[in-house]
């Protein structure tokens, strides 16, 4: 995919104490996730997803929502400049 052709989304994950590296673990094998990294702060990991059509997003976010032990995201999707 080039820039053009995909939508670029952070999803910014609250888990369980404890359960931080298995959560990551299982998001860094998700399909359209690029990146994901334990992040200090308000949330505990930060993952980017490069999609092809915005569509798709709510699959992934439900997948990711439905692990064991996340308790909260918030979705950030950038704008196309």
């Amino acid at each position: 995919m080039s820039i053009t052709d995909r939508i670029v989304v952070y999803i910014l994950v609250n888990t369980e104490v404890g359960k931080e590296n298995d959560i990551l673990a299982k998001i860094r094998g998700m399909d359209y996730v690029t990146e994901a990294y334990i992040v200090y702060g308000e949330f505990d990991i930060i993952a980017k997803l490069e999609l092809p059509q915005l569509e798709m997003l709510d699959s992934v976010v439900s997948q990711i929502r439905s692990i064991e032990g996340v308790t909260k995201t918030s979705t950030l999707i950038t704008a196309s400049r």
